[in-house]
């Protein structure tokens, strides 16, 4: 669902009532225009997966990695907010105050906001939209790199160079979430 003309101070308020660290809905805001949604239980299988999979590549490799859920990030100055599905500060942890380097989202069904333009003006590095693939069932995963202020797609991480997106999608094909990171951990092990 997407409100027109929510001021910054509503927006605001939404989440003074809402709760900061309050799970459920997610609001996202884009100069007056405000979404609100309830994610289903694929969109959660596939963040949560995605998020152990990348929690246990980080481990594998020995790179810091401070995930931080659903944070609510903001700037007034920019009329942006957004809860990304999941994001994490890679390498050494940095004030409060700063944003995330990468932010996951999971596009399950189209619509709403402009999530891009969103984290763009948040400054977020780094933004990986999970969806479904065009040609498969399967779930796709697409690199935006941050690049002179706009979004480009990118073959590989910037943060992560030698992270293998196939690997993950292959893993994300697993029936549980355990079976996905016991798949990783065993291929990233094995030198693959």
């Amino acid at each position: 669902m997407v409100l027109q003309a929510v001021s910054w101070a509503d927006y605001q308020s939404l989440l003074a009532i809402r709760g900061d660290e309050r799970p459920g809905v997610r609001l996202y805001y884009l100069e007056g225009d405000l979404e609100l949604i309830s994610p289903s239980r694929t969109h959660e299988w596939i963040k949560t997966t995605v998020g152990r999979l990348l929690e246990a590549y980080a481990d594998e490799a020995g790179i810091e990695l401070t995930g931080y859920g659903s944070l609510t990030m903001r700037s007034a100055r920019r009329e942006r907010g957004a809860e990304p599905d999941e994001c994490y500060v890679i390498g050494a942890a940095r004030p409060k105050t700063a944003h995330p380097d990468l932010a996951i989202e999971v596009e399950w069904t189209p619509g709403g906001l402009d999530k891009l333009e969103i984290y763009r003006g948040l400054g977020i590095r780094e933004l990986w939209i999970c969806r479904p693939s065009k040609e498969t069932a399967k779930v796709a995963i697409e690199v935006l790199a941050l690049r002179r202020g706009q979004y480009v797609t990118v073959a590989k991480s910037r943060l992560l160079p030698r992270l293998e997106l196939a690997l993950f999608t292959e893993c994300l094909e697993s029936e549980s979430q355990t079976r996905a990171v016991k798949i990783l951990r065993t291929s990233l092990r094995a030198g693959r």
